[in-house]
């Protein structure tokens, strides 16, 4: 969520002793040099935010009201991703990051092995357990995918040549010419490629930078002209627009490294260049039992995969709009179309979605973004993205920090011109008319947050279903989500305006008394953060009973002075055999 968002509140539950008195087990690797307040200085961990008192009555009044001069909201909704490479790939920098707003930690398995993405994992979990009490940050494993490589130059891989613009180039599948490439024949490795192209399809090489035409098909060759030529080096990404290709949907390097994310753990899977439902099913399959849990968002990087988005979309947990091979796949002026089409689907059907590549792209080698790269991020975020990302700007850029607290900035900017008020409208017009009562709660209690402006919305959840629900509705207010499973914790920052708090006070034996500890803990978060504070009105969500699926109870508390002793919320009920 916000740089002082969801994360903070994860990270504000170390802050928070237990009601019991006892302290907070952490468990550090390492020996910690900071003390608590340090943690828990700076903007990021301090809350202030500020509610919007008024509503415009239409989106061209509420475009005409907006003040440059006015304060955006402290709190920051949207979940930041961040790509972990040699730029910030230590324990020191990791924690600063987290301190500074990341929510997960992105992995790209198109580079590195196993040995070096298990030290950069050990690093993150090392990083977070060094706070006084740990910080739920997910860790995401982005899949190299299908895609098609040219192979090495003679000379190594640092060799480069020279395409020359009309001259020609032979692309050959015959493995002799697999390490040895120049300038009249070079490698690639989709065998097909001869039996897909046709004479006049056009060819992209390295993210587009040059662009061949087909002239001539081969058994084993594709000859082309040099429409843009330039420098190329060895394995260099290739890109067929328009052309339907026949890759399979999980590679064996894919295979392998969605195993070793299963082995290590990881809370979500980036499946690049999905391209139908079928192509999920086949990476859950891979996943198995074990990794039943893991998150799959598909990134939509081609033709195909916007053509047969609703049926990605039925399967995936959530989209990202990878906009970088899509940029290439189909016309550079038709990307907007596809973001706002897919980020419009994803909000209608209630799921994740990311808007990523080159949002602060000059970010890499400056201080400061360019005007259009932060207008971009903020109109991602105005379109209705729940997470934005970054790439190289943090894995290899020179100002990694700068370009996190800078999307942080922005994020919070954006989130303030949302016209929530038509927003949750047409959300609610858009529900089927028959909803289960969890569904059902979650529209309620979204409704009763914007009628009376409640300061948060607190929702007690096991399996992170009911806190889905309510981030559907886009409140205007943030959403603590109080829950003792540490990964559903992680997972929790896929999802806009939901900050997550991982629960670890032990267990009362009473189920009733445990549930106004919980709520009574995200009470005192919310104080100490700056979500609320005394007399302020919140709605607390909770189900009737122990146990998942049972989401139905909304309650309106105001804030008290202190947290009383003990004074019950959920009533005196009696239930000792629980498990939630």
């Amino acid at each position: 969520m916000d740089d002082f968002g969801k994360d903070e509140v994860e990270m504000a539950t170390h802050l928070a002793r237990p009601m019991n008195g006892a302290p907070v087990q952490s468990g550090p690797t390492r020996k910690r040099t900071r003390t608590v307040e340090d943690e828990h200085a700076g903007e990021y961990y301090v809350q202030r935010q500020q509610m919007v008192a008024a509503y415009a009555n239409t989106r061209l009044e509420h475009m005409c009201e907006l003040d440059i001069d006015s304060e955006p909201h402290t709190i920051r909704m949207t979940g930041i991703i961040c790509t972990i490479g040699p730029a910030c790939r230590s324990v020191e920098m990791i924690e600063q990051m987290v301190m500074a707003g990341m929510n997960i930690a992105r992995l790209n398995f198109s580079h590195g092995d196993h040995e070096y993405h298990a030290g950069t994992i050990k690093i993150i979990r090392e990083a977070v357990a060094g706070f006084s009490h740990p910080r739920p940050t997910a860790i995401a494993l982005d899949t190299k995918g299908p895609e098609i490589r040219t192979g090495l130059l003679k000379g190594g891989g640092s060799a480069v040549i020279r395409l020359v613009s009309g001259g020609t180039i032979t692309l050959t599948t015959d493995d002799e010419f697999k390490e040895c490439g120049d300038e009249e024949k070079i490698w690639v490795d989709y065998k097909n490629i001869v039996k897909v192209v046709k004479a006049g399809n056009r060819i992209f090489i390295d993210d587009g930078l040059i662009s061949v035409v087909v002239k001539e098909i081969g058994a084993d060759y594709v000859k082309c002209v040099v429409e843009n030529g330039g420098e190329l080096g060895s394995k260099k990404g290739c890109n067929l627009p328009g052309v339907s290709v026949d890759l399979p949907a999980v590679s064996e390097k894919d295979r392998a490294d969605l195993l070793f994310g299963v082995e290590q753990e990881v809370d979500i899977v980036f499946a690049s260049f999905i391209r139908s439902g079928a192509h999920i099913r086949a990476i859950r399959e891979v996943l198995g039992e074990k990794g039943s849990d893991i998150k799959i968002i598909a990134k939509i990087e081609n033709h195909e995969g916007v053509v047969n988005f609703d049926d990605i979309l039925q399967e995936a947990d959530g989209v990202m709009v990878a906009r970088g091979d899509l940029g290439i796949e189909i016309p550079a002026e038709k990307v907007f179309l596809a973001q706002k089409m897919m980020i419009g689907r994803c909000n209608r059907a209630g799921k994740s979605v990311i808007c990523a590549t080159q949002m602060l792209e000059s970010m890499v080698n400056n201080p400061r973004p360019t005007r259009a790269e932060a207008s971009d991020v903020a109109n991602a975020v105005l379109d209705g993205a729940d997470c934005v990302m970054l790439s190289g700007e943090t894995a290899k850029g020179k100002y990694p920090l700068e370009a996190l607290k800078m999307m942080h900035s922005i994020c919070r900017e954006g989130e303030s011109a949302v016209y929530h008020r038509q927003l949750f409208e047409e959300l609610q017009r858009m529900t089927p008319a028959r909803t289960d009562s969890t569904h059902a709660t979650a529209i309620s209690a979204v409704q009763a947050s914007h009628s009376m402006q409640a300061a948060a919305i607190v929702v007690v959840s096991t399996t992170g279903r009911s806190a889905f629900m309510l981030a559907a509705y886009r409140p205007r207010c943030p959403i603590l989500v109080i829950t003792r499973n540490a990964h559903v914790a992680r997972q929790i920052h896929l999802y806009r305006g939901l900050f997550p708090i991982h629960y670890v006070d032990k267990r009362c034996e009473e189920w009733t008394e445990d549930m106004d500890l919980r709520l009574y803990k995200a009470i005192e978060i919310g104080k100490m953060r700056g979500f609320m504070k005394e007399n302020d009105a919140i709605v607390v969500v909770t189900g009737w009973k122990a146990g998942s699926g049972f989401t139905n109870t909304i309650r309106i508390l105001t804030v008290p002075k202190d947290a009383p002793k003990y004074n019950p919320i959920m009533g005196t009920m009696h239930i000792t055999n629980y498990n939630d």
